[in-house]
């Protein structure tokens, strides 16, 4: 009798998991990007919309303040002016909370907005939510959407000391396609 209950929850467990395992689809080039309506780490709420008419990197992260979510939002932060100078706008997308973002971007001098996802909605719709059954995070993808709002490019393999230089290199390239 022992060995057929734990049969049964093994095989319960393997369900759950399987489950959480499939998250949505990731956006394909060429899509409209999905939408978002969201509260940065001072309040202020940012949708997609607000973006029209720029071009919009918008990062996913697993944590605030964990080693490789501080090198890749300093090297934003560090490489912001050549962003800036390619009509592109970063706004980093986790699912902690906005008091967690005003602590890590206060502390890093971050110049662009942290959106606090902690219902997770977005992370989901963007396809990089992982749910760990205890907690949930977002996985570190990055996708790069043009001045219509489409997604232009999705980075899956983001490689955090060297990420902010691959949009920057990108958006040359995307921006003198354009002219």
């Amino acid at each position: 009798m022992k060995w057929l209950i734990l049969f049964g929850l093994a095989g319960a467990m393997l369900i759950q998991m399987s489950a959480l395992a499939r998250a949505a689809e990731l956006p394909k080039v060429g899509e409209a990007a999905p939408d978002f309506n969201l509260p940065d780490q001072e309040g202020k709420t940012h949708a997609l919309k607000d973006y029209a008419g720029k071009w919009l990197v918008l990062y996913f992260y697993p944590k605030d303040d964990t080693p490789g979510c501080r090198q890749e939002a300093c090297a934003f932060r560090d490489d912001m002016n050549q962003l800036t100078a390619l009509g592109a706008q970063v706004v980093g997308v986790s699912v902690d909370n906005s008091s967690s973002h005003a602590e890590f971007a206060s502390k890093y001098h971050l110049p662009f907005p942290l959106l606090a996802d902690d219902k997770a909605e977005v992370a989901e719709r963007y396809g990089v939510l992982r749910n760990m059954l205890l907690f949930k995070i977002a996985k570190r993808y990055t996708f790069l959407i043009d001045r219509q709002g489409n997604i232009r490019k999705v980075y899956d393999k983001v490689e955090t000391s060297r990420h902010s230089k691959e949009i920057i290199e990108d958006l040359k390239i995307l921006n003198g396609a354009a002219k």
